[in-house]
């Protein structure tokens, strides 16, 4: 595969150095980029994230949670997978999460101090807080309460906390996530498909913390949340609507914005507001439009009807719509006015799902496993958004290449759920 030299014409040096560096395993030959098979790229790419547990990434070594209970909140292994259920008041709800996941956001707290060593960044830690504290002024009362309550009740350091929920906002590093979503007309689900990978540093340990968290927050929709242990706010999820999403970072844009916005919202606030209060794309959108942006990103959604793209700035918001059934994410813009050099090697293999009838979740899996990142994917899910389904495989990296354990949605989100919760736990553990 080929990339002519006039992809890079007009852009700056710092903007051709940065593609330089993110694509290692290119090679400029006879006037063109020379791109090599994906996998090779992508290894040229972690190369330099392996310095730190590099065989503790591959260790199958359980999850680091508890089971435990407080008030109405639990936490019960599922199918083999650690979720945690809250529900109730902010205050409520900061308390539940505090109580059941102190232990393992304890354990967690050398991670963010390691990976800005590894980036060579150990200097701006407290800078990330100086920007970052701000930052939490801008979320809404609920959340504000919650995080604050959270806080005090699991007496960890404020600084840790605000690390854990603005970093991703103020300090950007390059990595690469992946979305594909299917419609239901080429679906053999009836209802549409949203694959997802979620590709980070673990540094030997963030792979064993993942976590799924069933919020059921007083007067909004209910949701599931994958991610971290004392992260509050939404990296992939989906609500009791059937409305689902996936961030996805970004460094470059036409449009001219600045890629920090110190007055913005916490990006994953912003993304666990639209499941808390919407259930269709376009609510979506119009929610994001009202809210301000901290940075760059991508946000893959899908309702029960399909699914589309949110490509987003401090100054912008654009929605892109798939084609011919498909509709791919990684982390460039693509839509006019914001797209500048969209070539990403893991969108061109991923279009391959084009024109696929018949599309089912090991279909789906198989495409993700593709694009992979080696250890540096370490979550790879399918949301059934019509039917309530999470297919999740956490764990060892590359996450895509373990099973896909099933989570029915549905009834832990309903007024039953606590019920079921129950029973659903104690027959996993039997089996």
């Amino acid at each position: 595969m080929t990339l002519n030299h006039r992809a890079f014409a007009g852009q700056t040096p710092q903007t051709v150095g940065f593609y330089k560096r993110c694509l290692p395993a290119m090679a400029y030959q006879s006037g063109k980029w020379v791109v090599p098979s994906c996998r090779s790229a992508i290894a040229g790419l972690v190369a330099g994230c392996l310095l730190i547990g590099t065989a503790a990434a591959g260790d199958d070594a359980p999850f680091r949670y508890r089971e435990g209970k407080c008030g109405s909140g639990e936490l019960k292994y599922i199918n083999g997978l650690p979720v945690l259920r809250v529900e109730g008041t902010p205050e409520q709800i900061g308390r539940q999460e505090a109580a059941l996941t102190v232990d393992a956001a304890k354990e967690l707290l050398p991670y963010p101090k390691k990976l800005l060593e590894l980036i060579g960044c150990e200097g701006r830690w407290a800078n990330i807080i100086k920007f970052g504290e701000p930052l939490l002024a801008q979320l809404s009362a609920d959340h504000r309460k919650e995080l604050d309550i959270f806080t005090e009740a699991s007496g960890l350091d404020r600084d840790l906390v605000v690390m854990a929920n603005t970093m991703v906002d103020v300090y950007r590093r390059r990595f690469g996530c992946s979305s594909l979503i299917i419609d239901a007309k080429h679906s053999a689900t009836n209802g549409p498909l949203f694959g997802r990978n979620l590709d980070f540093f673990t540094l030997g340990v963030l792979h064993r913390y993942s976590i799924v968290v069933v919020c059921r927050p007083q007067g909004k929709h209910a949701f599931v949340s994958i991610g971290f242990p004392g992260m509050l706010g939404c990296l992939s999820g989906m609500n009791d609507a059937g409305l689902a999403v996936a961030v996805h970072e970004v460094f470059l844009s036409r449009d001219g914005a600045t890629m920090f916005d110190p007055e913005g919202t916490p990006y994953t606030f912003c993304f666990r507001r639209i499941l808390e209060e919407c259930t269709t794309i376009e609510q979506a959108e119009k929610l994001l439009r009202s809210l301000k942006r901290t940075t760059m990103l991508n946000l893959a959604v899908c309702d029960r009807d399909g699914g589309a793209v949110l490509e987003m700035t401090p100054k912008t918001v654009a929605i892109r719509r798939g084609r011919n059934g498909v509709c791919i994410c990684t982390n460039h813009f693509r839509t006019k006015g914001l797209a500048r050099f969209p070539y990403c090697i893991r969108y061109a293999q991923l279009v391959m799902a084009r024109g696929v009838e018949d599309f089912d979740v090991d279909m789906m899996a198989d495409e993700l496993h593709g694009v992979n990142q080696g250890r540096l994917t370490l979550q790879t899910m399918v949301f059934e958004p019509a039917a309530l389904k999470l297919h999740l495989a956490i764990g060892s990296c590359p996450s895509s290449a373990r099973p896909l354990r099933l989570l029915e949605l549905g009834p832990l989100f309903g007024k039953k759920g606590s019920e079921l919760f129950f029973w659903q736990s104690r027959e996993s553990s039997e089996n």
